[in-house]
């Protein structure tokens, strides 16, 4: 007799299947509570397991090892490629003992955890940033030095992960650094984006052109590919719902893609405690047709393999087309199935009660991308596990927390109802019974209220309709969290966007948790000269401060003192000279480093007003070529920088792009001008160029329209190495003011109570701009002439500051231009400046991301923090 296929059960659900379940966790106990060793002789398991490298000869055995076995090379056909690599897996060994002894750890105590669900990580580097972590940085440098190579050139090898683009992947990344720091169980859950979101290059005319990142295209020593943890996902297909006369429902059929777990391991720093950012890669379940090979149909035969790997081939795909649109909607449902299928089967382990999920897994959802895990939870304590629908959502609305990243409604993620029917029939059955339900409770509260029954409706009536995230999120979690209280984006969301779920809910619900940036990375890494020197000024360990920013206050002792004021203007004065030589060596460009170095570096968008930047950049270019040349020897030289990368859907602020390339092109070849005025765009935009350009910068810009910037983080990340800030009263601007003092601050621009009504008079009784500001005027004039080529090019871009200017360009560049000429005047009081930078760094106590992530933990996800031995 043998097995046979069951074929009608071909397509039908199932459990998922984890390999290592077949194991054990923990190792057993005996009659007394002891643990028993699990197998084999236990001396001589005991006497071969190693412990971490932590001195010259061990780290070499390690280095060496590598590189005959792992890499396959001996030592005359090894490069600074195989060295790095050696390296980072020798590194990486150590870091998986403190990981494997964390999650020992964590099994052991089995206490609450929590899941934090992000769509981006921009980790950046790795090397660097785990030596720093692991305390070993001297040790390895000593070690690569005697064994022919240099660990800063070895560093520069590794290429920045590619699994982000703004400041949502860098918080994600700032927090799993802060969550191992601060000892606390969290994992990290996200998508291993094959290509990343693109590589930028220039083309000769100035435009914006996108290429694939191949991040990956070497070995990747920082992964552990987990073979034995997958998940079948499903797409597609029928569903049934009310099985038996219940609440459950059946989906079956359409297409089945794996998941397969990668683990990364995030070092807390001076502590052993080690977490985890788990990333799921697609590929198909089966990956061959063989039936249609051997027909001669050789498409089709890779058709199912190649549909499975684009789900994880980029981080945004443009969404501007029908494959685009339904790209991402997989892409979000991929992941966040896969991670809840780990996530319950992790909890499944302990053998509790389904009703107890909650006290034992908080799940945090960061923006509005992974909320279809809140239908995916149904889905499974429903239909899988065979919960009542009011049991079920009471765990679902206890497990879930929400943190909204938005103030603009536009902003607001909403996806058509017609392509989560066809994508995933089930959820959308799923969704409408929360629409009904939702429906009722709304109309028993506010009765004959038609109009917030509208507005509060997850469903948006339009042709065709759609799913608001948002709303969903927002009746399917716990709390919802703005991320910062001062800049009115928590105040914003709780009277504005979620009104209606405020007054329906209770204010308890929403709260608010200030963004924070890891201290580690973003001074002590990327600014080792300022770290040394504060740790030698305030006789405070390095240890001892990294971990508790609010030691800077020590700082504002030394602000008097004359050689400390002129060791912290050296230390400025050699990351500038740093920045010079990249920009040098990358980019073929020289860098006057005896200039003002102004530096804004952000993802495109119109909110984020690059426009103005550059709009400012040619009103102080068309100044500087109408003055004298005594005159211009007054004037403080300036560099001015740009970078970040444009979505290639967003028309206008690719057109920015163009013109910030094509004005530095006639700026900085004009032989009046360029002693006094450069401009930089420099490509490619990465956490590792911004460890470069932020220590050095005097100024930096975070000038968004009032009340569009929900925090913002490189605002702390220039503040923290002692760049001043010149900004809009919006987003975290307005609490780094709190703290550092306005005095040592540049604001300009409409407050964001004024904004709705500008934007009306816009509408309703537009100005021209040539009686609202003369200069502006004039500025959109010589773009229009073909001051900087492309004539005519720029005009859809001009045209919506001259027609609709929504971001209220018109109305904030004469106080923009009036603020840049006051911290021109600062500027030169050298004296004063520096010690306003001092004053800056000393304050930003608040904004570590170790903090915000005790918040979350102890507000939120009430998580305790355990110490690995």
């Amino acid at each position: 007799m043998t097995s046979v296929l069951d074929v009608a059960k071909i397509g039908k659900p199932g459990r998922p299947r984890h390999v290592r379940t077949l194991t054990l966790y923990i190792p057993e106990q005996d009659e007394d509570g002891r643990e028993k060793w699990p197998r084999g002789e236990e001396k001589i398991w005991r006497d071969n397991l190693r412990s971490p490298d932590t001195d010259v000869p061990s780290i070499a055995r390690s280095f060496v090892n590598h590189v005959q076995t792992s890499l396959a090379r001996q030592p005359h056909n090894l490069n600074d490629l195989g060295a790095y690599l050696a390296t980072g897996l020798s590194v990486r060994d150590n870091l998986l003992l403190n990981w494997n002894e964390t999650q020992l750890h964590m099994n052991r105590t089995a206490g609450k955890r929590a899941y934090y669900l992000s769509l981006e990580f921009l980790m950046g580097r790795t090397l660097d940033n785990a030596l720093l972590n692991l305390g070993l940085k001297d040790q390895y440098r000593e070690t690569i030095d005697r064994l022919g190579f240099n660990l800063e050139d070895l560093i520069d090898q590794e290429r920045d992960a590619g699994l982000g683009n703004g400041g949502l992947g860098r918080l994600a990344a700032c927090y799993l650094d802060s969550s191992s720091t601060q000892e606390l169980p969290v994992w990290g859950y996200g998508l291993r984006y094959k290509y990343g979101i693109f590589q930028q290059l220039i083309s000769p005319d100035g435009q914006q052109l996108e290429a694939p990142d191949p991040w990956l295209e070497h070995l990747n020593p920082w992964e552990v590919a987990r073979a034995d943890v997958q998940y079948e996902i499903r797409f597609y297909g029928e569903a049934q719902k009310y099985v038996n006369g219940t609440d459950r429902g059946v989906w079956y059929g359409g297409q089945e893609v794996l998941a397969i777990a990668y683990d990364v391991t995030i070092p807390g720093y001076d502590t052993r405690n080690t977490n985890n950012l788990r990333l799921w890669g697609s590929m198909p379940k089966r990956g061959f047709d063989l039936q249609s090979f051997n027909a001669g149909d050789y498409e089709h035969a890779i058709e199912s393999s190649n549909g499975a790997a684009a789900i994880t081939s980029v981080l945004y795909p443009n969404d501007q087309t029908t494959f685009g649109k339904e790209l991402r909607l997989k892409q979000q449902y991929f992941w966040t199935a896969a991670s809840l299928a780990d996530i319950m089967r992790r909890f499944r382990n302990l053998g509790k009660p389904l009703i107890e999920l909650p006290d034992y897994i908080a799940i945090q959802l960061n923006d509005t991308h992974p909320t279809l895990a809140i239908p995916e939870l149904m889905r499974i304590l429903v239909d899988e596990e065979d919960l009542p629908w009011d049991v079920a959502w009471h765990v679902v609305t206890n497990t879930f927390f929400f943190t909204n990243h938005t103030v603009l409604p536009e902003a607001l993620e909403k996806w058509p109802v017609p392509l989560i029917e066809h994508l995933l029939p089930r959820h959308m059955q799923i969704i409408y019974d929360i629409v009904r339900r939702h429906f009722v409770s709304v109309a028993h509260k506010f009765p004959g209220d038609n109009d917030r029954l509208a507005r509060m409706s997850l469903i948006e009536e339009n042709h065709p309709k759609y799913v608001r995230m948002a709303h969903l999120a927002c009746i399917g979690d716990r709390k919802v969290n703005g991320v910062a209280e001062a800049s009115l984006h928590s105040e914003l969301v709780r009277t504005t966007i979620l009104k209606d779920f405020v007054d329906f809910f209770g204010v308890s619900k929403f709260g608010n948790v200030t963004n924070g940036i890891t201290p580690r990375r973003w001074l002590a890494q990327c600014n080792p000269g300022l770290t040394d020197l504060i740790t030698k000024t305030t006789k405070i360990p390095k240890n001892i401060w990294l971990k508790d920013l609010s030691k800077l206050e020590e700082l504002l002792k030394y602000v008097e003192d004359d050689d400390f004021r002129e060791e912290w203007a050296a230390v400025k004065q050699a990351n500038k000279e740093r920045l010079a030589h990249y920009v040098r060596v990358t980019f073929g460009l020289n860098v006057n480093t005896k200039a003002m170095f102004d530096v804004q570096i952000k993802r495109l968008h119109e909110y984020k007003r690059q426009t103005l930047n550059i709009l400012g950049v040619i009103h102080r270019y068309l100044t500087l070529k109408a003055m004298s040349p005594s005159e211009r020897k007054k004037v403080t030289p300036r560099n001015v920088f740009f970078a970040g990368k444009a979505a290639p859907g967003y028309v206008y602020t690719l057109q920015t792009i163009r013109l910030i390339v094509n004005v530095a092109r006639v700026v900085n070849a004009d032989p009046d001008i360029r002693d006094y005025l450069n401009v930089f765009f420099l490509p490619d935009y990465s956490v590792t160029m911004a460890e470069i350009l932020i220590p050095a910068s005097d100024i930096s810009q975070h000038i968004s329209t009032a009340g569009t910037e929900a925090s913002g983080t490189s605002n702390m990340k220039f503040c923290l190495n002692g760049g001043l800030l010149l900004g809009t009263v919006d987003g975290a601007n307005i609490e780094i003011a709190e703290e550092v003092g306005s005095e040592n601050v540049f604001f300009f621009g409409h407050l964001t109570p004024a904004v709705e009504e500008l934007r009306y008079q816009h509408k309703h009784h537009p100005v021209p701009v040539e009686e609202k500001s003369p200069d502006l005027a004039r500025v959109l004039d010589q773009i229009s002439s073909g001051l900087f080529g492309d004539e005519g090019v720029y005009e859809p871009l001009l045209n919506t500051i001259r027609q609709v200017d929504n971001y209220l360009i018109t109305d904030d560049f004469d106080s923009y231009i009036e603020a840049l000429r006051i911290v021109d005047d600062e500027y030169d009081d050298r004296t004063e400046w520096i010690k306003k930078s001092i004053r800056t760094t000393a304050k930003m106590g608040k904004f570590s991301s170790d903090r915000a992530i005790q918040d979350y933990a102890q507000e939120y996800w009430n998580i305790e923090s355990t110490k690995v031995q």
